[in-house]
């Protein structure tokens, strides 16, 4: 019988928690690692603190998320493609092998067209894998406005490895059980989260949208996929530091329930 796979904790579940909170919840309620994802937060884009707070508490991360959305343009820079060297920086340093990073805007038109010889180039130079995130169609009303090239959808182009986010999938209207087994081999990371399939990118804990998030994780598991599931959800709401933790410890809880 195989290991089960591990369910690590993308450092974004916590905000407006920090960084550093993200380790600390982390290891407390009994998760397997820590996704940084690298934004605002002056000690996410750290490499050295990324490093001492990964040996503090003794999590190791297991991946690092390129600054590369709205909110992140600035950080590191404002190259695109040393926004991505960056990354694998931090990953070595911290003994990573996955970079998550989300397709380019329409707007960074060179970016855009060199993308995907870029990540490709960007793997083989580095020795890591660069997973592009599925995201979705930007929607206002009955509108659709095309923000991403060379397109929202990484099943359909060449990428060797792809992330699958549940949440985006929702937003997106795809199936991502389907997507699992398009993508066969090439999928190589998964966010964990839940929608209701509305325009918002909702990020609610599992269960508790309308996707099908454990015959998801069942495909998965199901497939010999031995990359990471980490849990990505937007914990905002919860009206405390207990509700917080309680979400937090179901997301987990569901994950090792529908992959073990």
């Amino acid at each position: 019988m195989s290991d089960p796979l591990r369910v690590s904790l993308s450092s974004s579940s916590v905000y407006p928690g920090s960084t550093a909170s993200a380790f600390e919840a982390a290891a407390r309620l009994g998760y397997d690692g820590v996704e940084v994802m690298v934004g605002i937060d002056d000690v996410s884009a750290d490499i050295d603190a990324v490093v001492a707070l990964s040996e503090f508490h003794q999590m190791p991360v297991v991946s690092v998320h390129a600054p590369t959305l709205l909110l992140t343009q600035r950080v590191w820079g404002t190259d695109p493609w040393g926004k991505l060297h960056r990354s694998a920086d931090m990953a070595r340093a911290v003994g990573a092998t996955t970079i998550v990073v989300h397709p380019p805007f329409r707007w960074q038109r060179d970016y855009a067209l060199e993308f995907e010889q870029g990540i490709a180039d960007l793997e083989a130079e580095h020795g890591l894998v660069y997973a592009v995130e599925n995201m979705y169609p930007w929607r206002t009303g009955k509108r659709e406005f095309q923000a991403y090239a060379p397109g929202w959808d990484p099943v359909v182009h060449d990428y060797a490895h792809v992330t699958v986010d549940l949440s985006h999938s929702g937003t997106a209207r795809q199936d991502p059980v389907q997507m699992v087994r398009d993508l066969g081999p090439r999928l190589a990371h998964v966010h964990i989260a839940d929608s209701l399939g509305s325009a918002k990118d909702e990020h609610l804990i599992p269960g508790r949208g309308s996707q099908p998030c454990g015959e998801f994780l069942r495909a998965v598991a199901d497939s010999g996929y031995t990359g990471e599931i980490v849990v990505e959800v937007n914990t905002r709401k919860a009206l405390d530091a207990r509700t917080k933790e309680a979400d937090l410890l179901e997301a987990l809880a569901f994950s090792r329930l529908h992959t073990s």
